[in-house]
């Protein structure tokens, strides 16, 4: 029984599209940054990832595991992992669809730029 279904999710076909573009553009590195609650998630969004939206690399593609993190919220574990993420000079931009990460990653981050993912929505 699949608890959690990801391959059964609808793709926002095109916010992928404008993503796919961005990822395009010269000097500009897309990843993606998810929380899944049990471990047997991680493969699931995966699979998602490789079928909808390929042009993520596998190793910008992090995925973090709620029960192997004591079932942390998802927007500090969220949070935590931009705070520590190694960068140059780089501008990070983090688009969400839950208002909790944005806030979450705001507090602990205020040099990134935050997008509720309805921007990308026509």
């Amino acid at each position: 029984d699949n608890a959690y279904d990801y391959d059964k999710k609808r793709p926002l076909y095109d916010s992928i599209k404008k993503l796919e573009e961005i990822s395009k553009m010269d000097n500009v590195e897309l990843y993606v940054l998810s929380v899944t609650r049990k471990n047997e998630g991680l493969i699931e969004k995966h699979k998602w990832l490789d079928k909808y939206a390929p042009f993520f690399k596998n190793e910008n593609r992090v995925i973090i595991s709620r029960e192997a993190n004591d079932f942390i919220p998802s927007s500090t574990l969220k949070s935590n992992y931009l705070k520590g993420f190694k960068r140059d000079e780089s501008i990070i931009v983090v688009i969400d669809d839950d208002p909790q990460n944005l806030k979450e990653i705001n507090k602990l981050n205020d040099d990134i730029i935050l997008l509720k993912d309805t921007a990308l929505i026509d």
